[in-house]
């Protein structure tokens, strides 16, 4: 069934993004990546939506819940984001004191328009970060976070995908990264860890 409703999310996100955010071809590679090694950084620079800087200061105060990924994965990044709407919708009014952000490592295609409508596609709620090669790079490494581009066999370098580590990061209101989640732990699950950390946490100054 999970694979079955994937595929039809693909379609659908074919059907409504633009023409350079379509599935990435058939003979296209995918696979996960291990991470790096080390304490994770909880810090990024990147471009929003409307163009503007965001860093994870901008969400002092809030829990934020970060992934990384593309536009053009095919399954992956579908299925976690599918995971971060559900669980907005199981934190209920509690999800007002979190953010969801998936940041981009295919920022040669992922434009902030692309990004915007990818993500509204899930959840609306859902904010999509690019930025330059470099940027994106700063802040892939910052949370150890590994990424490569696969280039198909038949030598077309315009239809690549992109092998990335997969998982989310739960950050505190003050920054702090509490806990990384791996990928494919329930939805539920992790809601409810998020909603227990909410409910201990007291607010924070802004």
């Amino acid at each position: 069934m999970l694979h079955r409703c994937l595929c039809f999310l693909v379609l659908a996100l074919s059907l409504t993004l633009p023409a350079q955010a379509a599935p990435p071809s058939a003979g296209a590679a995918h696979r996960l990546l291990e991470e790096s090694s080390g304490p994770v950084n909880p810090r990024y620079l990147l471009i929003g939506p409307q163009g503007q800087a965001v860093t994870q200061e901008d969400f002092r105060g809030r829990f934020q819940l970060i992934s990384f990924g593309y536009t053009y994965c095919p399954d992956v990044c579908p299925t976690t984001l599918v995971d971060m709407a559900a669980i907005l919708k199981q934190l209920g009014d509690a999800a007002t004191q979190l953010q969801a952000i998936f940041i981009s490592v295919d920022p040669e295609r992922d434009t902030p328009a692309v990004l915007k409508t990818y993500t509204e596609f899930f959840d609306p709620r859902i904010l999509g970060l690019t930025g330059t090669p470099e940027l994106v790079s700063r802040a892939a490494q910052n949370y150890k976070v590994r990424y490569a581009r696969v280039y198909p066999a038949d030598g077309d370098r315009s239809h690549y995908s992109v092998d990335h580590s997969a998982g989310m990061f739960l950050l505190g209101p003050q920054g702090e990264l509490l806990r990384k989640f791996p990928y494919g732990k329930p939805a539920h699950e992790i809601a409810d860890d998020i909603a227990e950390f909410i409910a201990q946490t007291p607010p924070v100054r802004r």
